[in-house]
């Protein structure tokens, strides 16, 4: 029911998905530290980002990084692939919902409503997945770093 949403989403419901969310990513980022921690590194090196990229992170090390890049693509796939899903899923209920509404003009509004948060979804989803599934093939630092400005600085 997308267009009961003020009713269904009450200030309780909405505080636990908030802390859920900020539970679930504590726990991600203090595993992913435990485990960088563990890494060694060769020498002096210098990550080309204006902050501490995970991926980068990993591709810098001088050890095996395999259960890092697995422990990574995972949580990419859930942390980011399950929200995906429920955008997409709740997307096509609103989608047909406004098909329902009779008036052009409100088609109009309600689509023009949704347009704004698509673009702002697609510019993140984009961006991140650029930036962690692409980590195998050799890319350039500048892209890598403007993809991340892109998902941390810009869709905020």
């Amino acid at each position: 029911h997308p267009l009961h949403y003020t009713v269904i989403m009450n200030p309780r419901l909405c505080g636990l998905l908030v802390l859920v969310s900020w539970i679930m990513s504590a726990l991600y980022a203090l595993l992913q530290s435990l485990m960088v921690s563990g890494l060694s590194f060769c020498v002096d090196l210098e990550i080309p980002h204006f902050f501490c990229e995970l991926n980068q992170m990993v591709q810098l090390a001088c050890s095996d990084t395999f259960l890092n890049n697995m422990v990574m693509y995972f949580g990419v796939v859930l942390l980011g692939g399950g929200p995906l899903a429920g955008i997409l899923y709740s997307y096509s209920k609103i989608v047909s919902s406004i098909r329902g509404i009779s008036s052009a003009q409100g088609k109009y509004k309600a689509f023009s409503t949704c347009a704004s948060h698509l673009s702002v979804v697609s510019l993140f989803y984009c961006a991140s997945l650029g930036v962690y599934l692409s980590s195998a093939a050799t890319q350039s630092s500048h892209s890598s770093a403007t993809a991340s400005v892109m998902y941390a600085v810009v869709t905020p």
